[in-house]
């Protein structure tokens, strides 16, 4: 369970037991103690087992794929799913690929309706980029809601972190985007209830083979040396 479940769920009971003194009130006590449970619940953070294998990209948050689609970038043509998150789904995010955080940026906006399309640019948020070992860059967006007010973020830029691993959470109801290098095998439809750290979104396409280049050029010989 995530810490802040604990704040919150003590400070229900806390405050159920001052009002059973103050008032002696059982529907005033019992209104608290749901909070409380409720709380405990939201915050939950249950384990993933984390898919192996290479070039695999895995859901960065619980929830329901609401758009696929391509979209123009400053570094090309992109992949780009989006995934909504509603008051009932784990809210505890995670890493999609294994690799080096490159960017992280936390922007300031409005708190639209997260599945609002335009939210994803409007709304406050917190970008990162990473790169994988062969060389792709992956990015994915925690983007605020109509509800979620606060976002949290537990990595900075030059970590390296492991594919499903915790990166933070968004907190009641949210939107997470996710940016694929264009090629990208995609393996969800639209539509998918996806659960982060466990279920794939998709596969990065094989890396180019480099170009060869000879270690040594033979030595041409000027025309009438002999």
């Amino acid at each position: 369970m995530v810490r802040d479940g604990w704040f919150y769920g003590v400070a229900g009971v806390i405050l159920a037991v001052l009002l059973g003194v103050l008032t002696g009130s059982d529907i005033l006590v019992a209104i608290p103690l749901l909070l409380a449970l409720f709380f405990l619940w939201f915050f939950r953070d249950p384990d993933r087992e984390i898919p192996q294998g290479e070039r695999l990209v895995v859901s960065p948050a619980d929830g329901k794929v609401t758009a696929i689609e391509e979209i123009r970038t400053l570094q090309g043509h992109r992949e780009r799913i989006s995934i909504f998150l509603n008051v009932f789904d784990v809210h505890v995010n995670r890493a999609p690929v294994g690799g080096v955080i490159r960017v992280t940026e936390y922007k300031k906006g409005l708190y639209l309706n997260a599945l609002n399309p335009e939210s994803a640019v409007r709304n406050e948020q917190n970008v990162v980029e990473m790169e994988t070992d062969d060389g792709y860059m992956v990015g994915f967006s925690q983007i605020a809601g109509l509800l979620a007010r606060r976002i949290v973020f537990t990595k900075r830029a030059g970590d390296i972190i492991a594919r499903g691993e915790r990166v933070g959470m968004m907190k009641f109801g949210s939107r997470m985007d996710i940016l694929l290098p264009e090629k990208s095998m995609l393996r969800v439809t639209l539509g998918q209830r996806v659960k982060g750290g466990s279920t794939i979104l998709a596969e990065l396409p094989e890396p180019e083979p480099p170009e060869f280049v000879p270690e040594h050029e033979e030595e041409l010989v000027p025309a009438g040396a002999f």
